[in-house]
C-alpha cells in the first residue's frame, strides 16, 4: 500500500483509458495557444478590437527611447508578436523562448507603467506556461537530423 507522500512526484499507473502520451498532447496544446495568441494580439495592435488603446500599456521609459509615437511603437510590437507566433508554429523550441523573452519585457513595461500589476502577474503565469512549452518542445519536436 502506497501513501500519498510516497507517490508524490511519480506519475500514476496508466489505465487503458489514459492518453498514450499526455506530454505530447500538452506540447500540442501549448504550441497551439502560443501560436494563436501572439498572432491574434499582434493583429489587434492594428485593429484595436480587444482594447481601444494599446499604447497605455507602453511604459514611458520605453516610449522615450523608441522612435515615433507610442502608437507607432505598438504597431511594431504587433509585427513582432505576429512573427513570434509564426516562429512558435514552425520552430517551437526557439519560438517559445522568443515569446518568453517578449513576455518578460511586457511584464517589466506593465510594472513600470503602474496600475497593471494584475495583468503583469497573469503574464507571469503565461511566461511559466511558454517556458513549459520550450521544455516540451525539446522533448517532442523531433526533427530529422541532417547528415
Amino acid at each position: 500500500m502506497t501513501s500519498a507522500a510516497t507517490s508524490l512526484g511519480r506519475p500514476a499507473a496508466a489505465t487503458t483509458d489514459a492518453p498514450a502520451d499526455a506530454g505530447a498532447q500538452a506540447f500540442l496544446m501549448l504550441r497551439l495557444a502560443f501560436t494563436v495568441a501572439p498572432v491574434v494580439l499582434g493583429a489587434d495592435k492594428f485593429a484595436e478590437v480587444l482594447t481601444d488603446d494599446w499604447a497605455r500599456y507602453l511604459a514611458p521609459q520605453f516610449n522615450d527611447i523608441l522612435p515615433g509615437s507610442a502608437a507607432d511603437a505598438m504597431h511594431a510590437v504587433g509585427v513582432v508578436e505576429i512573427l513570434a507566433g509564426l516562429v512558435v508554429l514552425t520552430v517551437p523550441r526557439f519560438g517559445a523562448l522568443l515569446v518568453a523573452g517578449w513576455l518578460g519585457g511586457i511584464i517589466v513595461s506593465l510594472l513600470l507603467v503602474g496600475g497593471y500589476g494584475d495583468v503583469a502577474f497573469r503574464d507571469f503565469g503565461l511566461l511559466l506556461a511558454v517556458l513549459t512549452l520550450a521544455r516540451l518542445a525539446w522533448a517532442y519536436d523531433r526533427r530529422p537530423e541532417r547528415h
